[in-house]
């Protein structure tokens, strides 16, 4: 597969008199793959999140972002434009007067002509599926929908890769399962690369690789399925389970013969459903 980001050997830390906070980390991102990086608060996962977009550079290593190296000065605003980012608090995020307007901002900065910024505009929201709401005042909007218009305004500026830096913590159940469908939709059909920097292991089961961060290292590699056959990692690194996976192993402890792979609801049902038909 393409490899859209290459991280070698990166280290960093934010002064001379402070300790690492990332530590010889290496790893790639296939081209259209989501990818989570998981951690507890301190991990550095979020310090890397910036290091991907050229926010900070390592003081040892390299970040290659679409072939171009982030500490490279005349490559720097490509790394960028090949990199949206989006972030915790919505509401920090509303420049516009509406969600057309907002959407339109980016463009506008970027310089885009005013009839592909009209075609963009609305090509954005109907993918996010807001083109309902074009016309409304972002401060009327859910949480969810909030978020929905800051994906909307990167995804019109068209980069390879969005980052969602804990995008969905303050959001409501409802409104983290919308950006996660929502991702999803984007992932797939449009081949969008995501990265997702989340503590939240209840989102990262749906990524297609998990990276989990501890101390500044990262300790452990690899599809959601694999790595929750063994929780003992996971809860020592401070990283609270997913529902399924601990009603899935509390049902195992007391001898129900389940499999150790669901990590959905439906799976699991299904697992309970069967067993009880066999009886």
């Amino acid at each position: 597969m393409e490899k859209i980001i290459e991280v070698s050997d990166l280290s960093y830390r934010y002064s001379d008199e402070h300790p690492f906070v990332l530590k010889d980390i290496n790893f790639t991102v296939n081209k259209g793959e989501w990818l989570s990086i998981v951690g507890h608060n301190g991990s550095g996962k979020s310090t890397l999140a910036k290091c991907l977009n050229g926010l900070i550079l390592p003081q040892k290593g390299t970040v290659k972002v679409g072939g171009y190296t982030t500490s490279d000065e005349e490559a720097i605003w490509e790394v960028r434009r090949l990199v949206g980012m989006v972030f915790q608090n919505p509401d920090n995020q509303f420049v516009g007067a509406t969600v057309q307007d907002d959407v339109a901002f980016g463009m506008e900065n970027h310089g885009v002509s005013r009839e592909v910024m009209k075609e963009r505009l609305s090509e954005a929201l109907r993918l996010v599926k807001m083109d309902d709401f074009a016309k409304s005042e972002p401060y009327r909007l859910s949480g969810g929908q909030k978020q929905r218009v800051a994906i909307a305004g990167i995804v019109a500026l068209q980069p390879l890769i969005i980052i969602m830096d804990e995008a969905t913590s303050m959001l409501d159940p409802e409104g983290r399962k919308e950006i996660i469908q929502t991702v999803r939709a984007l992932n797939k059909k449009h081949h969008l690369t995501v990265i997702s920097i989340t503590h939240d292991l209840e989102e990262a089961i749906h990524s297609d690789r998990l990276l989990v961060m501890n101390e500044g290292k990262m300790i452990r590699e690899g599809k959601p399925r694999d790595l929750f056959k063994s929780t003992d990692l996971l809860r020592k690194v401070g990283l609270d389970l997913p529902f399924t996976v601990k009603m899935r192993n509390e049902l195992r402890a007391k001898g129900v013969p389940l499999s150790d792979t669901a990590l959905f609801q439906e799976e699991l049902v299904d697992e309970l459903w069967t067993l009880h038909s066999s009886k």
